[in-house]
């Protein structure tokens, strides 16, 4: 493997505004767990991919904060940039995480202590003290050897033996590691001399993956060329300012790559993203992933990085041009479920793509289930082809006083008044438009008290079937409220 400089910054997710300087801090993802914490949470117990809500308990006065990746990687811009003015080619895997191929510098500045030496003034220049370089084989022990520059920023490896001598548990999949222990394999350097094809046949492709990086061998590259053809590009006529519509045309030209590349045999494990702005400059930078990127993965860095050299003012006079060239193709390819119709999904995605460009982003939203007692309260809503936010109420929780399933399947954004004829407590008819419908079954109340100490009013909740459809209403102050409709 050709010799690969990392600069890793750690703590690059609390470098933010917004972190309170002399508080415990932690930064939590979209699927609820601590993506990273200072010091001062760490001692106190709280620990990266620890749920929000137990950190929370460990450490009461942690300060948390909702991740931002987008703007993680628009500051980590001026970085990469700062090492692009020593070295060429220059690999973002993730905001506060770099890599690049140094074999032609290392010649051009004479050795790669000298080398390495200049990007770790470079990166503190940009961005102060706190980032790490290393030096290794490949990417995979290049970030291992990154992370070992504690006190000493800068830690160039021999990479066999260095990585003799580390646990199993830096491998990818937790599960793997526990079997590989069990086993009585515990470094990879006992892992490198077991056969490969017996690893292979235990452990499938990830076992193999896991040998080749504990051998010193990262992942090979697939010596077959990308055909020309496959660069997808879009031009903009006037030049394009808007970077939301930019973010869009992002996933469909991220999308169209895909479909470009699966002829090709693979997927990209390596995209460049160039920009044209209106004055002629073009802007280039390249994202690298341990896996192939999917559709969404790769807009979603193609929507980081256009925020990068907005905010930097790197695309003068508007974009002309968005450009992706794929790199460094995977051998994986596609692995469809069984009965799985591609062609479907894609023509559905594509339609909803559609309409989105029609009606704006805002207005083609899709949900994802959560917690909470009332049907509006169990769904949280975001924008379609994004990301899902995290949930704001907990599913697993009792919840008790919870409706009874099925759901509705419409839930009106806000009640809308129902004329329902009560007769001893029991619902006996109910008016749809100019005609009064009777009720042939019922179930409730279920109460509901809210937040009875801000003042609320509490309601009674009911389940109406009537020959013209089944309803969910709520009554409180002695009105009744269209709340849902079942089907």
């Amino acid at each position: 493997m050709a010799r690969t400089l990392c600069a890793w910054f750690p703590d690059w997710s609390l470098r933010r505004s917004d972190a309170p300087p002399d508080r415990p801090v932690q930064v939590v993802g979209s699927d609820g767990r601590v993506t990273a914490a200072d010091i001062r949470a760490h001692e106190a117990g709280v620990l990266t991919g620890m749920r929000r809500k137990e950190a929370e308990a460990i450490c009461p006065t942690v300060i948390t904060l909702d991740a931002d990746p987008a703007a993680e990687a628009a500051s980590f811009e001026a970085v990469a940039a700062a090492v692009e003015t020593l070295v060429p080619r220059v690999e973002v895997a993730s905001p506060g995480l770099l890599f690049v191929p140094i074999a032609g510098a290392v010649r051009y500045y004479g050795g790669e202590e000298t080398l390495a030496t200049r990007v770790v003034g470079e990166i503190e220049t940009a961005a102060g003290p706190g980032g790490r370089v290393g030096i290794a084989d490949g990417p995979f022990a290049a970030r291992l050897a990154a992370d070992r520059a504690i006190d000493d920023p800068l830690v160039i490896v021999d990479t066999p033996g260095f990585l003799a001598g580390l646990d199993v548990g830096v491998l990818d999949g937790e599960e793997l590691a526990d079997t590989l222990r069990w086993l009585g394999v515990t470094t990879l350097g006992e892992l490198a001399k077991l056969p490969r094809g017996a690893i292979a046949s235990r452990f499938g492709p990830g076992g193999l993956t896991a040998h080749r990086l504990a051998a010193g061998e990262d992942r090979p590259p697939i010596p077959r060329e990308i055909p020309v053809d496959v660069i997808v590009e879009e031009r903009f006529d006037p030049p394009l300012f808007d970077l939301e519509q930019a973010a869009f045309i992002a996933r469909s030209l991220s999308d169209h790559l895909h479909d470009r590349l699966f002829p090709a045999g693979g997927l990209p494990h390596l995209v460049v993203v160039e920009a044209v702005a209106g004055d002629g400059e073009t802007r280039s930078r390249t994202w690298r992933s341990p896996h192939p990127f999917t559709a969404s993965e790769l807009a979603e860095r193609i929507r980081w990085q256009l925020r990068a050299w907005v905010e930097s003012g790197g695309v003068p006079g508007g974009m002309t041009i968005l450009r992706l060239i794929p790199g460094d193709l995977s051998d994986r390819g596609r692995q469809l479920a069984l009965g799985q119709d591609a062609a479907s999904e894609d023509e559905a995605s594509r339609a909803i793509a559609r309409a989105r460009a029609i009606v704006g982003p805002d207005a083609v939203l899709t949900a994802r289930q959560q917690g909470g007692r009332n049907p509006a309260e169990q769904v949280r809503w975001h924008r379609w082809g994004e990301d899902a936010p995290a949930a704001e109420h907990d599913l697993a929780a009792p919840w008790p006083g919870r409706l009874p399933g099925p759901a509705p399947v419409l839930v009106p954004p806000v009640p809308r008044p129902l004329e329902v004829e009560w007769d001893g407590g029991f619902p006996v008819r109910v008016r749809l438009g100019s005609r009064w419908e009777p009720v042939l079954s019922w179930a409730g109340p279920w109460r509901d008290t809210r937040r009875w100490w801000n003042g609320d009013a509490p309601a009674d909740r009911y389940q109406v079937v009537t020959s013209a459809g089944a309803f969910l209403c709520e009554v409180r102050e002695g009105r009744t409220w269209l709340a849902g409709v079942y089907d």
